[in-house]
């Protein structure tokens, strides 16, 4: 089993990230529906939506939102926020949405908060695009909220202690075979915990190509969540904004290739 099914399923995993910056998650949100000039009631899926938070901020914008995570646990969690225009259900971001999840094809895809990079082979993240493609209506829009594989190797702090809840959680990183792994330590209950996280370091360029072999086009990189210029050096984020070109387009380029 992947590393993800079980550390996000765990109540440790939300015992260690509870105190994110939602509103500074909920400003990014509102600049990017605005910059983006994604009208009200629009179909919206909030890919790896975890426990909904983003969903349920995007349906309060007046859209419509599909919030879908593999994780089965943040699933069951976030059914109690449905009503007519927010769903949640599980769902593997590499096969297909559309039509085993979805019958309708949406408006835009919203990958964020570096849910994306988890996988072993290039051949599974395509496939994440791939899906995304095709859950998209043409030039519907694509987010890819990343990390800056460049910065984080500037920056990388390789050994740090943070308590939660009672819990001293001892936190290691390390680079390895083009890949931050994330070792997390910790005791309870006279029990000793280790679980890990690893995200492959995807540059600007693996992800646009991942892009253009699905038929899509790169129309902007933020370079964090105030939707500043990216610089390769100094932006912590890497967000990417991908259109679905159209389907006479997609057919050209397959054709031509």
């Amino acid at each position: 089993m992947a590393w993800f099914e079980t550390w996000f399923d765990t109540p440790y995993y939300h015992i260690l990230y509870k105190n994110r910056d939602f509103e500074e998650a909920e400003h990014f949100i509102s600049l990017l529906v605005k910059d983006l000039q994604i009208p009200e009631h629009s179909k919206i899926i909030d890919l790896g939506c975890g426990k909904g938070r983003h969903s349920v901020f995007l349906n309060q914008l007046g859209y419509n939102v599909l919030g879908l995570d593999l994780s089965k646990e943040s699933i069951l969690y976030d059914k109690q926020f449905e009503n007519n225009h927010l769903k949640f259900q599980v769902h593997d971001m590499r096969n297909e949405i559309f039509p085993a999840v979805s019958k309708e094809k949406v408006d835009a895809v919203f990958n964020l908060f570096t849910s994306f990079g988890y996988f072993e082979s290039d051949a599974e993240d395509q496939s994440v695009f791939q899906s995304v493609n095709h859950i998209l209506k043409d030039n519907g829009y694509f987010v890819l909220d990343f990390l800056n594989e460049k910065w984080v190797k500037n920056t990388l702090v390789q050994e740090d202690t943070v308590e939660k809840e009672g819990i001293l959680f001892h936190i290691k990183k390390r680079i390895e075979n083009k890949h931050v792994i994330k070792d997390i330590y910790f005791e309870e209950k006279g029990k000793d915990f280790h679980f890990y996280e690893k995200v492959k370091l995807n540059t600007l360029a693996d992800i646009e190509n991942y892009a253009v072999n699905s038929g899509f086009e790169r129309v902007k990189v933020y370079g964090n969540y105030r939707l500043e210029k990216f610089d390769l050096e100094t932006s912590p984020r890497c967000i990417n904004v991908f259109r679905k070109r159209k389907t006479t387009e997609t057919a050209k380029a397959s054709s031509s290739s």
